[in-house]
């Protein structure tokens, strides 16, 4: 499936940063809080909407919102990880 940005929305629960492509689930990347500190262990994306960048646009977007929170964050998944590692200027919020 072609991605529209357009289309994509990106939005925090209670337990995961979600995209959603005309309303449907297509990657999300869990967390969990320990004090100031939001840990990322788990990225996914559905297969359908892979290659596209999403994923990309989903630890972009929750990077940015647990900065904007004055938090740091422990990348445990690797694709997290590998991408603030292709993006030092996120490299300040790494605990």
């Amino acid at each position: 499936m072609t991605l529209d940005p357009d289309t994509v929305e990106l939005r925090r629960g209670d337990a995961r940063y979600e995209a959603l492509v005309a309303g449907e689930l297509a990657s999300q990347a869990s967390y969990h809080r320990r004090g100031d500190v939001v840990v990322l262990p788990h990225t996914e994306t559905d297969p359908a909407f892979g290659g596209q960048g999403l994923a990309g646009r989903l630890v972009r977007f929750a990077l940015d919102d647990i900065r904007s929170q004055g938090l740091m964050v422990e990348p445990a998944c690797p694709f997290v990880a590998d991408w603030i590692a292709g993006h030092p200027e996120y490299s300040d919020l790494v605990a």
